[in-house]
């Protein structure tokens, strides 16, 4: 049986091998971000609950690991915000230390203001949280949250967190052409992030393609001139190579063995609708040959679950967007 809330491993930019865990419902999120590459968020909310039962994670954690599944990381990420799940971090915690899988949270950074949060998340090896807007308009353009949200809040939460967090702390920054790319914006933002003292900050922009059309990439060579407003900086985009970030002890095994038959099937479509791949980086996630993958993809492409589109001379792979009718929480 394929796994419910796990998926991959996938070959991350930033954190070599890692397997996911998604524990929201698709598209359950504080934020409806123009540029997210996985459709427009259908539960805009901050309701904090347990959306999918942790014992149940743990144990396909707990059997991935038994099986001999082997990643750099087991990262807290998905197609929506994981610390809207109210016991993220006993998934956190409950990865065996004798793995010596390290872990990660990806988070939007949104709910750092609640202290239960920060407790939580300070189980995590790594910390990614994202920053992209300089004032509360720009914050709204670009990151469409939920109506509760302000953008000074999320800043002083990050910068509580920060003090009270001995891991790494990374902090995304997401450009995007015409919204927030000018030299005096992009300025304003690095002068938010700096008091947040990350060990690293990701300069990034569109890579696939996003929920809203009007959104578009910001130029390789306009990231690498605004770099130098960030200190550490690393440019993360389409086209621009770059080393894999605190990474400890590279593994050349991928997944604990692979699925057949529908199972196999289905776990690749939990990969695509969360990450977006080539058929080579299925495949290599999941320790399946390339035909396989092809295979069920384009069985998959036949019946109108996935889609395929190609950027910069590679084919990707993603879950097809279905027009959504947004429910949107009063909480």
């Amino acid at each position: 049986m394929a796994p419910r809330f796990l998926f991959g491993p996938v070959k991350s930019r930033r954190l070599g091998w890692s397997l996911g865990i998604d524990l929201v419902p698709f598209k359950t999120c504080s934020f409806d971000c123009g540029f997210c590459q996985v459709g427009a968020t259908t539960g805009l909310t901050l309701e904090r609950r347990e959306y999918v039962p942790t014992a149940e994670v743990i144990a396909e954690l707990s059997a991935w690991c038994a099986s001999g599944g082997r990643a750099d990381y087991l990262t807290l990420s998905g197609a929506g915000e994981p610390t809207l799940h109210s016991r993220f971090g006993d998934i956190l915690r409950a990865v065996p230390a004798a793995s010596g899988v390290h872990t990660a949270l990806l988070s939007n950074g949104s709910l750092f203001y609640l202290p239960e949060v920060r407790l939580a998340a300070q189980a995590a090896d790594v910390v990614k949280v994202s920053f992209s807007a300089w004032d509360e308009d720009s914050f709204r353009r670009l990151n469409r949250p939920h109506s509760a949200l302000r953008l000074a809040s999320i800043a002083e939460g990050i910068r509580t967190f920060r003090q009270e967090y001995v891991g790494t702390l990374w902090v995304e920054v997401f450009l995007a052409r015409g919204i927030n790319d000018q030299p005096d914006q992009v300025a304003r933002i690095a002068d938010f992030v700096r008091t947040f003292a990350p060990n690293q900050i990701q300069l990034n922009t569109v890579v696939r393609s996003p929920t809203d059309s009007a959104v578009g990439a910001v130029e390789a060579d306009i990231l690498a001139d605004r770099a130098h407003l960030f200190e550490p900086c690393e440019v993360v985009c389409a086209g621009v190579p770059v080393a894999t970030l605190g990474v400890p002890g590279r593994n050349e095994g991928k997944g604990a063995g692979p699925l057949s038959g529908e199972g196999c099937r289905e776990q690749i479509f939990g990969l695509v609708q969360r990450h977006p791949s080539t058929v080579e980086e299925i495949a290599q996630g999941l320790g399946l040959d390339s035909a396989i993958v092809r295979s069920e993809l384009e069985l998959l492409q036949s019946v109108g679950r996935i889609e395929v589109e190609h950027r910069a001379g590679r084919a990707i792979w993603n879950a097809a967007l279905i027009p959504p009718t947004r429910a949107v929480s009063s909480n």
